[in-house]
């Protein structure tokens, strides 16, 4: 066998020294039959974008994309049309609404990361995560999920993913209530930021820190976060969605301090960083906050002339509904136009929790010049008894008639 062995080598040298090309040719043909191979995944992928554009083509669409990933050829070309093909399956699955594919897709990819760097692992589970939260009702869901890959990135050792994982986690738990739980998470995540010196992600969780203890009515601990944040932000490039973000916090904080004229400059910047960054849902929010400070500097005559203008009109909806509806109650003086608004608009006005705790101040100052708006006729004017245009009983008006002067 030795023997064997030894002169089938000689030979092969023989044929290399006689041909010098025979190796070269080789390789070229396992690479051919690589590149046909990386050639059949780029149909297969294209079949699979073509059924996904077509109606009742959902599930063959959902299939192919599933091949692709779990194809076992590994190439940096194969590699790429798995990472397109993993975004396209999210998107399908986030469209179908449907969850808990979206958390098995998730999982199941796990050993692919392997053969993939860690920076584009994580792009690719936080726009996973990013998916699930397009999805409507499913906050739960995505506190779940986010805890799930924290501990897989524990056992796998990513501190980069799982650190980016936590500030997300720690947003999220804002949303569902649990503040003292996201306090906690991230008091231990920025003693482990500030070592590594990650600006960037400081800027996030400092900002999300400042969200906290204002929902939390701590306004000095949310200056403070916002101050460290907006630091750190200085030292870095700040891209347009974040720096939006630090500008409607600080508007935010100031109008709870009813400083709404630097509010308003706040709101603007933050309106205009929305803007350039393409994020619609934000830009219309911060022109809501923009309008709810005219409002509140009896500037009320301006509301309409920003609605009409170019950013209302590009943002015109619900929203700015609301707001000309409460700005023409609080001009007429009508607390009767004021709470149909209210009800009318309860999506934008009540269930936004900024807009909501001034409209409650605004509540008393409308109640209290509905009152002088009434009583204007009259030269006295009996405490306990209001003519019937008031709307108000005397419970309610007696103690608001003693707070104010008409």
């Amino acid at each position: 066998l030795l023997a064997l062995a030894s002169f089938s080598r000689a030979l092969h040298a023989l044929a290399c020294r006689s041909s010098p090309h025979a190796g070269f040719r080789l390789a070229s043909l396992r690479s051919f039959d690589k590149g046909e191979m990386d050639e059949d995944l780029a149909e297969l992928f294209a079949t699979a974008e073509a059924a996904e554009v077509q109606s009742g083509k959902y599930a063959q669409a959902v299939e192919l994309y599933l091949s692709i990933i779990n194809s076992p050829r590994e190439s940096d070309e194969v590699a790429r049309l798995k990472e397109n093909a993993i975004y396209k399956l999210g998107a399908l699955y986030a469209r179908g609404r449907d969850p808990d594919k979206l958390r098995v897709l998730l999982q199941s990819i796990r050993p692919f990361f392997a053969a993939v760097a860690k920076a584009k692992t994580a792009k690719i589970v936080r726009s996973l995560i990013d998916l699930v939260a397009e999805i409507p009702d499913t906050l739960p869901f995505q506190i779940e999920l986010c805890r799930d890959s924290i501990e897989w990135c524990r056992a796998e050792k990513r501190s980069f993913l799982r650190q980016r994982i936590e500030a997300r986690l720690a947003a999220l738990l804002l949303a569902a209530g649990e503040y003292n739980k996201a306090l906690e998470l991230l008091a231990a995540l920025l003693r482990e930021v500030k070592r590594l010196d990650d600006k960037p992600l400081l800027v996030e969780i400092q900002l999300v820190e400042a969200r906290v203890h204002h929902a939390l009515r701590n306004l000095p601990k949310a200056k403070a976060s916002l101050t460290s944040a907006r630091t750190a932000a200085n030292s870095i490039y700040c891209p347009p969605t974040l720096q939006a973000q630090i500008d409607l916090m600080a508007g935010t904080l100031h109008a709870e301090e009813k400083d709404y004229k630097t509010a308003f400059s706040y709101f603007y910047e933050a309106f205009e960083n929305s803007e350039a960054s393409a994020n619609s849902a934000q830009a219309v929010l911060c022109l809501k906050y923009m309008l709810l400070t005219k409002i509140m500097t009896d500037s009320s005559d301006e509301v309409n002339a920003i609605i009409t203008g170019k950013a209302g009109v590009r943002h015109a909806g619900e929203a700015m509904d609301a707001m000309r509806a409460v700005a023409a109650a609080h001009k007429k003086r009508s607390l009767k136009d004021f709470e149909a608004a209210s009800v009318a608009f309860a999506s934008h006005l009540q269930d936004d929790s900024l807009v909501a705790h001034h409209l409650e101040t605004l509540y008393d100052i409308l109640l209290q010049s509905n009152i002088c708006r009434i009583i204007e006729p009259f030269s006295r004017y009996p405490p306990p008894f209001l003519p019937p245009g008031c709307g108000e009983g005397p419970r309610v008006v007696s103690p608001a008639s003693g707070r104010g002067r008409c």
